[in-house]
């Protein structure tokens, strides 16, 4: 089993998650997405203060923006911010930013809770081409035994997060 990395169950699809900063672990459920470094991923905390130590949650062009978004616990929005200067290169990859989401989802707020900063890795759990896992069992089908799965209920909604681009408006997702 790999350490420091776990599945976990989302707003709409179980994610695979682990300290942003533990560069072994994210380069680990790349390898296991079989996703290239430089596309980045998404980080996911119970609130916006944990985020702003890798991303430019504040800013008063936006903040009021992402503030509204994650308000609304109809919908699962992602925000692509400038990175800090903290936010390693494997979790932006190619990018001068950072996708970052607030989550509503009780058991993603309590497992963030438990990383150093608050703050922990969200990317969907499926190799590169497959459909997301939206089950604990569909996470074991194609992980196997490699790492720990906290079953639980997703959130009820039926797509993956919305993303935007903070500083274009632009949906990207």
């Amino acid at each position: 089993m790999l350490p420091n990395l776990f599945a976990y169950p989302t707003e709409a699809v179980y994610g695979l998650g682990c300290d942003p900063l533990d560069e072994s672990a994210v380069l680990a459920i790349l390898k296991l997405k079989q996703r290239p470094v430089e596309k980045g991923l998404i980080l996911v905390a119970a609130d916006m203060t944990a985020l702003a130590k890798f991303a430019d949650v504040f800013n008063p062009q936006w903040s009021d923006r992402l503030l509204q978004a994650w308000s609304d616990t109809q919908r699962a929005v992602t925000w692509v911010v400038p990175k800090t200067q903290v936010c390693p290169v494997w979790i932006s990859g190619q990018h001068n930013s950072v996708a970052v989401r607030v989550s509503h989802h009780p058991l993603v707020k309590q497992l963030a809770q438990t990383m150093p900063d608050g703050v922990m890795v969200s990317t969907s759990a499926n190799p590169a081409s497959l459909e997301p896992a939206r089950s604990a069992a569909e996470v074991k089908h194609y992980f196997g035994e490699q790492l720990y799965c906290v079953a639980g209920e997703l959130g009820g909604l039926a797509q993956p997060s919305e993303i935007w681009d903070a500083m274009s408006l632009s949906r990207l997702r």
